[in-house]
């Protein structure tokens, strides 16, 4: 048990629109400011696993910007927005093996470019596609946004999901970050307001989509023992799992209906000796409305194909019965990829968050999810050790 593995360290840099600065920088600066933050020397750090966004500029030359010459573990992890929690799984395994004693996990990009769209910066890191996808995209289907509203459009077509319940989730997102200091967007709003946001692809409008933003996030791991006297309380990482369903746009594909939560999220739990009842917070990815209500649906939060009425039950928000997203999500606080979830999970964790801390905290659950639904992670965390 004294192997069991932790995250002892956070570190985030400035986040939203901060010009001026290179994906590589982010991630350094993510890395110092994570050991900063467990108490530790950088170079106590044995082990680094990186994961890029669009700009696909972070990789193994990390080692060198950060002077880190004695590492024992070092790769790069790209499963999209599944990667935070896989790089998390892979430093506890490691850690538990005792391959190596430190490990950080680093996520950055840097897309936004001052005076230049959010939309725009994703549309200018695309590539043409070619082959059988070039036959989808000469019909206008070709991005993250028109691949996921075709599951969306899914999902209303097969439970009877509305707009309106997906516009539920911005705005409990919206309220939770409204006492997050570091979300990009706390102004409050309305399912009126998200009903008249301009169309991005039907079904989303412009609230349903999440932000785009700068900066970098870095998580360290490490043993309990290891922890014990360093700066922060420890995280204790109870349970993983990982789930990549290979959808297909063929007839018999779930795709849409079903996401990697129901594999993925067993899993974890069974790790960890729970059921999705002892949850007491849960941090999904949510780049868009719809994915949250998968999510949700597919951990069982609530049966299959009735996420619509749960989320407009008013269940969801600061005043709800069900902690979701505390920090905003990626709709309204940051987009770090799974590095959202995750970051908020570790503070909520610790208990510092402020004005959004959750009630109670005793079990957490962290989802990540990459691709059009392709990837899917899932971590369990606990301020509390077995």
């Amino acid at each position: 048990m004294k192997r069991a593995p932790v995250i002892a360290g956070l570190g985030l840099t400035e986040l939203g629109k901060v010009y001026g600065r290179t994906a590589p920088e982010f991630a350094a600066q993510a890395v110092r400011l994570a050991a900063a933050d467990a108490g530790l020397d950088l170079h106590e750090v044995d082990g680094l696993l990186t994961n890029t966004g669009i700009t696909a500029d972070v990789g193994l030359g990390l080692q060198r910007d950060l002077g880190l010459r004695h590492l024992r573990l070092l790769s790069e992890v790209q499963a999209y927005g599944s990667s935070a929690g896989a790089m998390v799984q892979y430093a506890a395994m490691a850690v538990m093996s005792g391959m190596a004693d430190v490990v950080a996990c680093v996520f950055a990009d840097a897309p936004l470019k001052d005076r230049t769209s959010g939309g725009a910066a994703y549309a200018a890191a695309g590539r043409h596609p070619t082959g059988w996808q070039g036959l989808t995209a000469a019909s206008g289907i070709y991005s993250a946004n028109t691949m996921y509203a075709l599951a969306a459009r899914r999902h209303m077509r097969a439970y009877g999901t509305t707009s309106e319940q997906l516009g539920h989730i911005a705005v409990a997102q919206r309220a939770w970050a409204a006492k997050n200091p570091l979300a990009q967007m706390r102004d409050p709003i309305t399912v009126e307001d998200h009903q008249s946001s301009r169309w991005i692809a039907e079904p989303f409008h412009l609230l349903d989509c999440c932000l785009v933003s700068n900066g970098g996030v870095a998580v360290l791991v490490t043993s309990a023992d290891r922890a014990a006297g360093l700066a922060q309380p420890a995280v204790h990482i109870r349970g993983w799992g990982q789930a990549h369903p290979g959808y297909v746009m063929g007839k018999d594909s779930e795709f849409g209906l079903v996401s990697g939560a129901t594999l993925s999220g067993p899993t974890a739990l069974k790790m960890a000796g729970i059921t999705i009842a002892d949850i007491d917070v849960a941090e999904l990815y949510d780049c868009y409305t719809y994915t949250a209500l998968i999510s949700l649906e597919d951990y069982g939060f609530c049966a299959k194909g009735e996420g619509g009425p749960f989320v407009a039950s008013g269940v969801l928000g600061p005043e709800g019965s069900l902690a979701v997203n505390t920090g905003g999500g990626q709709l309204s606080s940051y987009y770090m990829w799974g590095m959202t979830p995750l970051s908020e999970a570790v503070i909520q964790a610790r208990g510092q968050g402020g004005d959004r801390q959750a009630a109670r905290n005793d079990m957490i659950l962290v989802s990540g999810n990459g691709g059009i639904l392709d990837h899917h992670s899932t971590l369990v965390l606990s301020p509390h050790a077995r």
